[in-house]
């Protein structure tokens, strides 16, 4: 009886913070973006750091409780689902056609290399420690400058894109208030969300250590219920355009939402996880 408990704390944790993701801290990333008036490959970069953020928590406070391997197979199980959530998002929406764009196809490379790469390491057995976080960083710098200078050559000539960012200085200068006020929101659902993981860490604990639930099935588990808020910016982006008959921008915003979702999910989240877990151990 107490285990059925535990689980369903971990469960009712865990869609806690999908539910703040989705509701809460989507909503108002979303809305400060079409606030401030900027392009899509800018909301899918913001939308895309925005549901990383059930990944951020249950990562971090697995690896705080000592479970890196559960934080592992979170993310990998994460981007996977990502992937999964996108395709059928584009098919489903009839967007297929857009994919033929060379800067969207590389983009899609790299997602499937954010797959390959942790299930190489896993293969060959090698650990998660701090030695591999430089690597990671690295990586996730490449993929960012990789997926600027493909945007650049396939999709925006120079000139489109310096009047574009030029555009979104002048609507940021402009909207100070605005971003004050969204700053305060997000602010107050990052507090929100630390409470709630804090108490799902302590249910992690309980499930793995007291009752001996492996790490890959907890892992796989939070896989899937943080990629949710993805499957939702995935629609809701090709929804979004739809309406405005600008098929392509939807796919860009969620395609960079995917790729941007799955680099900080192996690159930056796995590594503050790995430093985590080293401090931990010391």
């Amino acid at each position: 009886m107490e285990l059925i408990w535990e689980f369903l704390q971990f469960i009712f944790y865990a869609g806690l913070i999908v539910v703040i993701s989705k509701y809460l801290l989507v909503t108002v990333i979303r809305k400060l973006a079409e606030s401030l008036n900027l392009k899509a490959k800018t909301v899918g970069n913001i939308a895309g750091v925005a549901t990383s953020v059930p990944e951020l928590l249950t990562v971090s406070f697995s690896a705080f409780t000592g479970l890196i391997q559960a934080s592992s197979y979170n993310i990998i199980s994460s981007n996977v689902i990502n992937v999964v959530q996108y395709l059928a998002a584009v098919f489903l929406n009839k967007n297929q056609r857009v994919l033929s764009n060379k800067a969207l196809k590389i983009d899609l490379i790299m997602v499937f290399l954010t797959i390959l790469i942790p299930i190489v390491l896993l293969a060959a057995k090698i650990e998660y420690t701090v030695s591999i976080v430089p690597i990671f960083i690295l990586l996730f710098l490449l993929f960012y400058f990789v997926n600027n200078h493909a945007h650049k050559l396939y999709l925006n000539s120079n000139h489109e894109q310096n009047a574009e960012i030029e555009e979104e200085a002048k609507w940021i200068r402009g909207k100070k208030k605005v971003i004050a006020k969204y700053s305060v929101f997000l602010l107050l659902i990052a507090i929100m969300l630390y409470l709630v993981g804090n108490m799902l860490s302590t249910t992690l604990e309980s499930l793995c250590v007291s009752f001996g639930i492996s790490q890959f099935v907890i892992g796989i588990l939070l896989g899937f219920i943080t990629s949710i808020p993805e499957l939702i910016t995935f629609f809701e982006s090709q929804k979004h355009h739809k309406k405005q008959e600008n098929a392509k921008e939807g796919v860009v915003e969620a395609t960079n939402n995917l790729l941007t979702s799955n680099i900080l999910n192996l690159f930056a989240i796995q590594s503050i996880a790995i430093l985590i877990y080293s401090l931990v151990r010391i």
